[in-house]
């Protein structure tokens, strides 16, 4: 984290310990008796840090939890057969039980971290049918990962469709416990694949940071989760949510065209393209992701 965030961020950082053992870190802010509880999942090789440009445009009034997945950042690394978004979702769940056990929740899940939602409605509607008052899907998709292009025509795009899953597989070899890669080349590959037009330095050095603090072999089991995640079912769970789906119309990880399908589940969700904007919205449009996300908060503290 640049000393920029660490200024910004007034969080505590606490460890949560799943029921499979694997240790989890944590990071919550704002007030212990906030009527709402709002709780910020990352994506892919990212962590908790991918909220840090958010955070501040929050309200200051509300207890915001972070934490990062199991093979990112500070917690343990996902060990073989972990890799699920099965088991995010039930590690979402352990942890709203033992550090929210009451109140209503507001959830927002950034690419990966949407997913895990759609899957905890799936193995948790109790959960989503007696606590969650709001539903945030941030740069994601409910399917067809595997069919991924990067916005590439013709025999290239599926050429990168054949090449993701050797990727997955060499990275699951990997007995590193981080990427060895020099962060000037991580940065050129991050700013043209991840990010839309101009984004600032802080942005794409804080997603850069976070990429090489993940661990290699975790983000290789996650890569094949995400190829095969199928998402729709969960989203029937959550038709009745007040939700918010927001895409960034140059994304070419999660597609403008992923996003209208987890609209089109949600009939009662307000869709928000940005123009210009890539995958990482967290970072390009903090101050309106922050905005809508607000919004399902109050929304939230009247129910």
């Amino acid at each position: 984290m640049t000393t920029a965030s660490r200024l910004r961020d007034p969080s505590i950082g606490h460890r949560f310990v799943a029921s499979d053992g694997a240790a989890l870190h944590l990071s919550t802010s704002g007030p212990a008796d906030s009527a709402v509880t709002l709780v910020l999942v990352h994506g892919w090789t990212q962590d908790h840090r991918t909220w840090d440009f958010v955070l501040p445009h929050l309200d200051p009034g509300v207890r915001v939890l972070r934490y990062d997945l199991r093979g990112h950042g500070g917690s343990a690394h996902a060990r073989r057969g972990s890799a699920t978004i099965a088991r995010l979702a039930d590690d979402l769940a352990e942890i709203i039980a033992d550090r929210v056990p009451e109140g209503p929740l507001v959830l927002a899940g950034h690419s990966m971290g949407g997913m895990t939602l759609m899957v905890l409605a799936e193995r948790h509607p109790a959960l989503v049918r007696e606590r969650l008052a709001g539903a945030a899907f941030v740069a994601t998709s409910s399917g067809d990962m595997d069919q991924l292009t990067l916005g590439f025509p013709g025999l290239v795009g599926r050429g990168v469709t054949r090449f993701e899953p050797r990727v997955a597989r060499l990275l699951a070899r990997l007995k590193a416990d981080t990427l060895r890669l020099r962060p000037t080349m991580v940065r050129s590959g991050a700013r043209r694949l991840v990010f839309g037009d101009r984004p600032g330095r802080a942005q794409v050095d804080s997603v850069v940071e976070q990429l090489l603090s993940a661990h290699p072999a975790s983000a290789g089991m996650f890569l094949d989760a995400i190829a095969a995640h199928r998402g729709v079912g969960g989203l029937g769970a959550l038709c009745d949510v007040p939700s918010v789906v927001l895409a960034g119309e140059k994304d070419r990880l999660c597609p403008l065209a992923h996003a209208k399908v987890i609209a089109d589940e949600l009939p009662h969700a307000e869709f928000v393209r940005f123009p210009g904007a890539g995958h990482m919205l967290p970072q390009e449009r903090p101050f309106e992701v922050a905005r809508r996300i607000s919004a399902l908060v109050r929304v939230a503290a009247t129910r």
